[in-house]
């Protein structure tokens, strides 16, 4: 799959975009890269995704017990976004070993590239977040609080909005496959419950609680997941153990609907307005009137 032209954020960032972290997290981390959306409930169905993905990642556990803890928070999404960067290239790698009869590895270098350099900024950007937010509660220099709390506060909108990007796209797996996005989303959602579930730790939840906050985001996440795959599969033709060089080019956006013309009208409406413009301008002739030919 070609790489789509142009810059990495499509020349949409000028520099008083720097006042909109969440502008800027929206153009980094959805790159000009990545392809439209083939199907509008595909992307209805991603949101729930996205949802039931956070849940699992996050662990609404933290919300219930104990409070918030922001430095806490931090150190999970950092250890999860470790995770995902051995379990992302390990998941791509078993797909690429599925779809070694039906091409080349060397057809998807560019893509694959360009989701390798997406996990490394979205890990980075994590791992710069817990370093500044380390340093605020570590300082007793007012200087160092307030200087170091403003970039703080920009990262944590930059990288929260940039979760939000690359949970929905899963770093831009898409533009190698399609299916990628889900099926990340599954694998991670999996990997993340099931320490809990072997170990039986439930952070101090109920035994009822428990199986619905370890359990019920990656259940939720796989339903939605293969619903997902199997409305790509019956729409489009595209199969996930199918190599993307085999797939049929997929169609272009579809054009906007014509508004429905009323029974009994034409089909097009003449252009509104004076086609002659305004007949008492200056130096301008009076228009041909045949009720009143004699101009004068």
């Amino acid at each position: 799959m070609a790489r789509t032209r142009g810059s990495w954020t499509g020349g949409t960032l000028t520099a008083r975009s720097l006042m909109k972290p969440q502008d800027v997290a929206r153009a980094v981390f959805h790159p000009a890269w990545i392809p439209q959306p083939l199907d509008p409930s595909v992307e209805r169905l991603k949101s729930f995704r996205v949802i039931a993905g956070a849940v699992t990642s996050l662990g609404v556990y933290t919300f219930v017990e104990g409070g918030f803890d922001l430095t806490e928070l931090l150190e999970n999404a950092m250890t999860a976004s470790v995770v995902l960067l051995f379990l992302t290239p390990l998941t791509v790698g078993a797909m690429l070993w599925v779809w070694r009869r039906g091409g080349t590895v060397r057809q998807l270098r560019v893509p694959l590239l360009n989701s390798l350099k997406l996990l490394l900024l979205f890990v980075g950007c994590v791992a710069s977040l817990l370093v500044l937010v380390q340093t605020v509660n570590g300082s007793a220099n007012p200087i160092v609080i307030i200087g170091v709390g403003v970039t703080m506060m920009w990262m944590l909108i930059f990288t929260a909005y940039g979760a939000v990007r690359v949970s929905g796209n899963f770093f831009g797996t898409a533009a190698t496959h399609r299916c990628l996005p889900p099926l990340l989303a599954l694998v991670t959602s999996w990997l993340v419950a099931v320490p809990d579930l072997v170990t039986g730790d439930l952070h101090g939840l109920s035994l009822t609680l428990g199986v619905v906050f370890i359990l019920g985001a990656p259940l939720t996440v796989t339903a939605i997941a293969l619903l997902e795959m199997g409305r790509l599969k019956r729409r489009y033709g595209i199969r996930l153990k199918a190599h993307p060089a085999t797939l049929a080019a997929m169609p272009g956006p579809v054009p906007p609907r014509a508004p429905t013309v009323p029974p009994g009208m034409p089909p097009h409406l003449p252009p509104q307005g004076n086609p002659y413009g305004n007949p008492y301008a200056p130096n301008r002739q009076q228009p041909y009137n045949p009720q009143f030919p004699y101009r004068g």
